[in-house]
């Protein structure tokens, strides 16, 4: 006389036929079930990839590196506008400074500013955030290099990088002339309009920027701007 052992190798029993069909109807729910959310998902799609196509939307929302870096630039441009009218407004006030009684700057110059330090914080984990900026004045033969303001642009974070900024004289072209030719004069009657001149600083459109990490030791960077 045979005898069958159903036990299984845990020592357990299977369950009976009734349990497995109960288990069986279970499982087969649940699967229609995620078919229908699937059914209903991809609907939903259908439907927004129509509406995308006919208003010339893009129905895929998810961001690429690029993308992010994107939609990130245009901040980092509006931080960049906001350093260059400090930038600006720390020359102009700076007249004790640098011995001045007006001060002409070169519109290509605050932009090219602009430009280096989006060039510079470009590879900074807090972007432009991270800068400290220290403004200086080269004055050439009248004088040594004359420190105008330090510009820590985020002062909730801690700076990240340093950057110099050396401005210049202008040096060549008319207006050097200009000013040597009231300097030279020694007229006791000297009219105002001489003497204003005498006093008004022109800036060149080239500039220094020297750049250095302060999260790790490094080379200086030093790039001649023009």
């Amino acid at each position: 006389m045979s005898c069958s052992c159903n036990n299984s190798l845990d020592g357990s029993f299977p369950p009976s036929p009734a349990e497995d069909r109960a288990s069986n109807r279970l499982s087969w729910g649940a699967l229609l079930q995620k078919l229908t959310e699937l059914k209903g998902l991809n609907q939903r799609v259908t439907t927004e990839q129509c509406c995308s196509s006919e208003t010339g939307s893009v129905a895929d929302m998810s961001l690429s590196e690029s993308d992010s870096s994107f939609y990130c630039y245009p901040l980092e441009e509006t931080l960049a506008t906001e350093v260059i009218e400090t930038i600006t407004e720390s020359l102009h006030n700076g007249s004790h400074i640098l011995g001045f009684s007006k001060l002409i700057l070169p519109d290509c110059l605050l932009h090219n500013i602009s430009q280096e330090l989006l060039h510079l914080a470009a590879s900074e984990p807090c972007g432009l955030r991270g800068a400290l900026i220290d403004l200086c004045v080269d004055k050439g033969d009248q004088g040594s290099l004359c420190a105008v303001e330090q510009i820590s642009v985020d002062a909730t974070l801690v700076p990240t990088f340093h950057v110099t900024l050396v401005l210049r004289l202008e040096s060549s072209g008319l207006w050097p002339k200009v000013q040597k030719l009231f300097k030279g004069s020694t007229s006791p009657q000297m009219s105002p309009l001489s003497h204003t001149h005498k006093h008004t600083l022109r800036l060149s459109r080239s500039f220094r920027a020297i750049k250095r990490k302060l999260y790790c030791s490094g080379d200086l960077l030093i790039e001649e701007c023009c």
